[in-house]
């Protein structure tokens, strides 16, 4: 554990410091979190970011959230945005060790709701089967699921993916996603002070390390997930893709499979998205309502 990667300062020589959110201890390392909406709302939302990614990543759903008075949490995994690094390997038992822990640490307890983006997927089905007593539904938001590594070509692309960013995480000690960050830094859309943050954290060196040993881990989280067995199928679940539902039929068709599986499923194909847009203020509110479909049918 290099915590003093964390101190050092991974931005044009100064540390990173967050203008949202708030440090939890989780003993002896901090993780950052940012909390929205009213603050004796239930249920918490729970959301969970992609590879790469960061609490900013979710500023406009959880104003959006907010408003309809669902209170929200958002938080950077550790070595990601604002967090202490943690241990390696970075695998999907250690983020859900970290996530635990973090949620202990700051008095969550449930009931919640899931919401994971892009790999955020993998965690999320780790922690609805290790907490199942804590999950009222799950909200995928173009999301990875185990599935997907086995089927060939889409195997493929993620193995393609992965040594990319092996490659950027290796790199990354030279600075050259800073001149990046200006111009690829904030995808989703953001606005404000989010949009800032966004761009400060995907320059990180720091970040882009972490951000790299999560995905070199990906096929080792993908097994994690996949042996801690499907969804639930009580479960109530909202699947929200990026794209229309007639291109990369098979991709959709996994992502799809668990709400289909759900006695309480919900699909929505998000036509003119992307990938990253889906979280940003155009089409941020179909994942708003993917939350509300989970909690009307939970009751």
């Amino acid at each position: 554990m290099l915590l003093a990667d964390a101190i050092a300062s991974p931005v044009g020589g100064a540390r990173l410091r967050p203008g949202r959110g708030e440090f939890i201890d989780i003993g002896g390392r901090r993780l950052r979190l940012v909390r929205a909406g009213p603050a004796a709302a239930q249920p918490l939302v729970l959301l969970e970011c992609g590879a790469f990614g960061c609490a900013a990543d979710w500023a406009v759903v959880q104003e959006r959230l907010a408003a309809r008075g669902l209170r929200s949490l958002a938080y950077d995994r550790a070595g990601l945005g604002y967090s202490d690094p943690g241990p390696t390997p970075r695998d999907g038992e250690a983020v859900i060790a970290d996530l635990t822990a973090l949620l202990a640490a700051a008095g969550e307890t449930g009931p919640m709701v899931l919401v994971g983006h892009s790999m955020g997927g993998l965690f999320v089905r780790l922690f609805a089967r290790r907490h199942p007593q804590a999950v009222l539904g799950v909200v995928l938001v173009d999301a990875v699921t185990p599935e997907i590594m086995e089927a060939r070509l889409l195997a493929g692309a993620v193995h393609t993916y992965r040594g990319a960013m092996r490659i950027v995480g290796l790199g990354a000690g030279a600075g050259f996603m800073r001149p990046v960050a200006l111009v690829i830094g904030d995808l989703i859309g953001l606005t404000g002070e989010a949009s800032a943050e966004k761009r400060r954290i995907y320059g990180s060196r720091i970040h882009t390390r972490w951000a790299a040993e999560e995905v070199r881990r990906w096929p080792q989280t993908s097994i994690q997930a996949r042996d801690a067995g499907s969804f639930d199928p009580a479960l109530p679940m909202a699947v929200v893709t990026a794209g229309p539902e007639r291109t990369r039929r098979r991709l959709k068709a996994i992502q799809a499979a668990p709400a289909l599986a759900s006695r309480h499923g919900y699909v929505d194909h998000v036509t003119d998205s992307n990938h990253a847009n889906l979280l940003g203020v155009r089409f941020a509110d179909p994942i708003v309502r993917g939350v509300e479909h989970v909690l009307a049918a939970a009751g």
